[in-house]
Formats: C-alpha cells, sequence, structure tokens
C-alpha cells in the first residue's frame, strides 16, 4: 500500500512539473505509463488567447512655444477640408482659454497672436474678422483653442511639465469641424497669468458655455459635428469677450453694459457675465449691484456645479488674508454674501481648503483645514443659523487646477476655497 501510494504521488508530482512546462524523460513516462508528449506544432491555439498588446506610441515631444504654436497652427491651416472654392474665407477667432480654469492668459493671448501673423503670411487665403456678432451671422469659420499644462503622461494633476496646445477649426455653415491641430510646448518662456479679468475675477466654477468650448476643441474630430450648447451661445460669447476686452482696457461702463445684454441672451448665463457684472459694477462704486451679482453668482455656481471656489489670498503659510486693503476689503463682503445666500437657500455647506505643491505634503494638508476652518468660523459668525450646517475639512495640493507652483497670481486657483453644498442631516 505505501509503495503504491508513493507511486501515485510520484506520478501526480511529475504530472505537475510536465504541466508546468518541464518536460520528463521518454523512458521516465513509459514506466510511468504516461502518454508520449505531443507535438507542440499539433496543439491547437487557444481561440480566447489574448493578443499581445499593442506597442504604446510614446508621448510627443515638447517644442519651445513658438515652435509649438507654429506646428499645431501648420497642421490646423494645411488639413482643413473646405468645400468653398473662394480666394477668401471668412474666419474669426474665439479667444482661447485654458481649459482647466476657463481663463485666458498672457499665455492664450500671444499664442493667438501668433497665430494672426502666421495666417497673414502663410495662409492668407484665410481673412480673420474680429468676433463680434456681425461677423458670427456670416457663417464665418471659427477658430477656437486650449492652452492646458500637463504632465508627461497627458494628465491635468498633479505637478505639471508641460502644456498642451489644441486647435479646433469650425465651420458655421455645415456645423462641422473641418480641422484640427495639436502639440507640446516646453515651459520654459512661458506665461500663465491671467489677464486682468480672470485675475480680478472672485469666483470659479464649471459651467456649460466654458465647458462646451473645451468639448469641442478636445474631444470633437474633423468632420464631427459642432457641440450644440457651444454654437447655441456663440451670439452672446461675442457680447462676453467685448466685455473682456472693455474690463481690462478699464472701460467700465461699457463692461457692464455689455455683461447686462449678455446675460439674458441664450447661453448667456454663464460665472463669466456675473464676475463681470461684479466687477465692472465694483470698479464703478455700485456696491449693491456688484453684491447683487455676486449673490447671483454664488446661486448659479451651486444650482449648476455644486462647487463654487472663490478665491481669497492668503499671506503664505498662513491663515490671515494679505493686509493690502484694496484686496481685503471685498473679502468681508464676500463672506457676508456667502452666508446671506445659504442661510437663505436653507444649504449645508462644506468648506474645502486647497494649497499649491509648495511646502511639504503634510504641512499643506494641516494649512488647507486651518484656512477652510477660518473661513467656516467667518460666515457662521455672519449668520448664527449657519451654526451646525456647516463642516471644514482640507485637500492640501491634491486636487491643484493650475499645478505650476509659481505662487504667484497665475496659480491662485491653487490656494482656493471652495464651497460644496452637502445633504443637511436632521
Amino acid at each position: 500500500m505505501f509503495v503504491a501510494r508513493s507511486l501515485l504521488g510520484l506520478s501526480l508530482y511529475l504530472s505537475v512539473i510536465s504541466n508546468a512546462g518541464v518536460p520528463l524523460h521518454a523512458e521516465t513516462r513509459t514506466a510511468l505509463q504516461l502518454p508520449p508528449l505531443a507535438d507542440p506544432a499539433s496543439i491547437p491555439k487557444r481561440a480566447d488567447a489574448m493578443p499581445a498588446p499593442a506597442p504604446v506610441a510614446p508621448p510627443p515631444t515638447p517644442l519651445g512655444f513658438e515652435s509649438a504654436v507654429q506646428k499645431a497652427a501648420d497642421d490646423l491651416f494645411s488639413k482643413a477640408q473646405l468645400d468653398d472654392a473662394s480666394d477668401q474665407i471668412n474666419m474669426v477667432i474665439d479667444p482661447l482659454i485654458d481649459s482647466v480654469t476657463g481663463a485666458q492668459s498672457n499665455a492664450t493671448h500671444l499664442e493667438e497672436k501668433r497665430i494672426v501673423e502666421l495666417i497673414k503670411s502663410r495662409y492668407p487665403r484665410f481673412r480673420v474678422l474680429p468676433f463680434s456678432a456681425e461677423s458670427i451671422v456670416k457663417q464665418p469659420l471659427v477658430l477656437i483653442g486650449t492652452f492646458t499644462a500637463i504632465n508627461n503622461d497627458g494628465d491635468t494633476t498633479g505637478p505639471r511639465d508641460a502644456y498642451r496646445i489644441c486647435l479646433a477649426l469650425a465651420d458655421l455653415q455645415n456645423q462641422k469641424i473641418v480641422s484640427k491641430g495639436s502639440a507640446r510646448a516646453l515651459p520654459d518662456g512661458v506665461d500663465p497669468a491671467p489677464d486682468t479679468f480672470f485675475k480680478d475675477s472672485p469666483g470659479y466654477a464649471k459651467d456649460a458655455a466654458t465647458e462646451a468650448y473645451v468639448r469641442t476643441c478636445q474631444q470633437k474630430s474633423a468632420g464631427d459635428d459642432v457641440d450644440q450648447t457651444y454654437n447655441d451661445g456663440l451670439l452672446a460669447a461675442t457680447l462676453v469677450n467685448e466685455g473682456i476686452e472693455a474690463y481690462n482696457a478699464g472701460r467700465y461702463r461699457a463692461a457692464l453694459d455689455l455683461y447686462l445684454r449678455a446675460v439674458i441672451m441664450p447661453g448667456g448665463e454663464q460665472l463669466r457675465v456675473y464676475n463681470g457684472i461684479y466687477l465692472a459694477s465694483y470698479k464703478l462704486h455700485r456696491t449693491r449691484t456688484a453684491m447683487d451679482a455676486f449673490g447671483r453668482m454664488i446661486d448659479f455656481s451651486l444650482r449648476n456645479s455644486d462647487h463654487l471656489a472663490i478665491k481669497f489670498l492668503f499671506k503664505p503659510g498662513s491663515t490671515q488674508f494679505y493686509n493690502d486693503p484694496g484686496e481685503h476689503a471685498p473679502y468681508n463682503a464676500w463672506i457676508g454674501k456667502i452666508a446671506e445666500r445659504t442661510a437663505t437657500n436653507r444649504s449645508c455647506l462644506e468648506v474645502i481648503g486647497h494649497t499649491s505643491a509648495t511646502g511639504l505634503p503634510a504641512i499643506n494638508d494641516r494649512l488647507s483645514v486651518l484656512r477652510a476652518d477660518f473661513i467656516k468660523e467667518r460666515v457662521e459668525a455672519e449668520e448664527a443659523s449657519l451654526q451646525g450646517r456647516l463642516l471644514a475639512s482640507g485637500k492640501g495640493s491634491r486636487e491643484m487646477l493650475v499645478g505650476t507652483g509659481r505662487d504667484d497670481p497665475s496659480d491662485a486657483l491653487d490656494r482656493r476655497v471652495e464651497f460644496k453644498i452637502l445633504r443637511c442631516q436632521a
């Protein structure tokens, strides 16, 4: 019995070895009465065998800023599939933006300037018209573009070491994307600081208008339909852009008029408009109009995105605001309006602090919580009914929007405080 069990165990052991890919000598197989080894060539392959993974293409090599812009623009115009055989083709440029923050910056303005220069020198068939309602009714081509800080894998999270340029050309006559262009730019010499309007804007939240712009550029291919939300809001977008230009030039009365006209148009109810009404009114010392717009911005953002980020500027490594009266004065009014709208809507909020990547992660985590708690206490002090309805938390630098780590106006949104609607507990 012992011998039989030993032989059986040996047979199983040798069978396991054989199944594991270790061949047994032919005489050993005969002695154990095992079938001969099959010819590997005669063994049919499994139908469900996984195919070899396709090789992963390396990421595009980042170029200098000027070279990257030229590459993307050359791709765009040289590959444009146009039915129009006329000598001149009308085109407008809907100002380029940062795809994460929705802001126009010194970099996007320079990119647009270089594209216009390239059109004049190499693609004179395209005639650039002002981005205005008068131009849009002629159904021209529309050039849009995004400029996005990314890491080497193309992600917009964590530290970023390159910029992705995306350009798209849309034909308003047939509502199609007719060309795309892209490139990656090195960060050297790039100035991502937002322009005056976006630097001064107190609030940030994703809205339908900006998201539609980004989708049209980044998620559409040549031959695809133009995003309908983007198309529906084009006329309002021209007024918004004129308002931004007027504000940047210090023409605040003109800017306010343009924003008030835009907000009642299809697609005009958007964060940029409420920011614009607030900013222009504040500059004109129309405090009531300004704070009404700030309140409407809070309602709009929390209703449409459940998140609203406010750019409170703190001293480095501190929970105290900057001492500059020009920066500090509006904060008290902002906090009061946030408390008022939260109490009126009977909302419960999570107050979330954020920091840039400068400093140790553990310190940033703690600092972000302390800043959120500071704002929470200030809001509760404005409205006693909010006691117990606000929660403070911190994300440190784990959810940076800009991620350049400059700790200057270009990445102010990385040091934001967010307000998120929570379900109130009984």
